[in-house]
């Protein structure tokens, strides 16, 4: 229903490793006109996550052993397809029969709508992290000329009209010999985040790596200094505690008296030590 009152043909210029979609991304060259198409390729590269969402292209699908989101697409919709009327469409790979007239019209169109429509989480197609496309710059001229309609006549032996109105000419080139590469990049790295950091701080603080380590050494020292007070305290508490075992019992009080009478009293108190044990 879509090419019932259309002319020409549809083409769509892709790499290699991806599958042609040409009813979504193809243009249409139209009978009666010679296209010129200058191509020129570019080469993209997006980032993986975290920094984005591309998938690898060397992921490959159920059908296909090289992932493009047109692979992915075509890849979805064969699956549902085939699950919803078990056949597939003439242009989707695998090993499923293919749809009769009857089942196009009343299943495989109608699911493929629906899929469109309502069930777009059902295909889900990331961006590959390496992609190759081409622009394309259409112009067009007019065919045949009054001096080749008469040859052309004679060589398909057809009439003028009919030759305006069935051929074509497609002319593909490239515009340059050379491809254009786009690369996605990270917009702030490790790298660019600490020469941030440092630069912000030598600006408002008139900190350096100078006063960074000596930051550090401020550390140890008061570490240091902890550790050492903690080791003193237990050395102390220790002597203490032997000294403490090795005084001599005190005398007796009857026994100081009988032999200390004649003594003076600064004698019979002795020293501080002896007083202390």
């Amino acid at each position: 229903e879509e090419t019932m009152f259309e002319a020409g043909v549809k083409v769509q210029i892709h790499s290699q490793s991806e599958p042609p979609f040409v009813q979504e991304l193809g243009f249409g060259v139209a009978p009666g006109f010679q296209t010129f198409v200058a191509t020129q390729e570019q080469r993209l590269t997006y980032l993986p996550p975290p920094w984005g969402e591309c998938r690898s292209s060397d992921m490959g699908l159920d059908f296909f052993p090289v992932y493009s989101i047109t692979a992915c697409r075509i890849d979805c919709e064969t699956r549902y397809i085939v699950e919803n009327c078990n056949c597939r469409m003439v242009h989707m790979p695998g090993d499923a029969p293919f749809c009769t007239p009857e089942q196009y019209k009343e299943c495989a169109e109608p699911a493929l709508g629906l899929l469109a429509e309502k069930d777009s989480n059902y295909c889900i197609c990331r961006t590959p992290c390496n992609l190759t496309r081409y622009n394309k710059e259409l112009s067009m001229v007019k065919i045949p000329s009054k001096t080749s309609a008469k040859y052309l006549e004679k060589k398909f032996n057809k009439s003028e009209k009919y030759i305006s109105e069935n051929i074509l000419v497609l002319d593909i080139f490239f515009e340059a010999l050379n491809y254009e590469t786009i690369e996605q990049k990270k917009a702030y790295e490790v790298a660019a985040l600490l020469g941030d950091i440092g630069g912000q701080m030598g600006l408002f603080i008139g900190a350096s790596i100078l006063t960074i380590l000596e930051l550090f050494d401020y550390i140890y020292e008061l570490i240091k200094e902890k550790l050492l007070d903690l080791l003193g305290k237990e050395e102390e508490e220790g002597s203490h505690d032997e000294n403490m075992s090795t005084c001599d019992p005190m005398p007796n009080h009857s026994e100081t008296i009988s032999h200390t009478v004649n003594m003076p009293l600064q004698a019979t108190l002795g020293t501080l030590e002896e007083i202390a044990c």
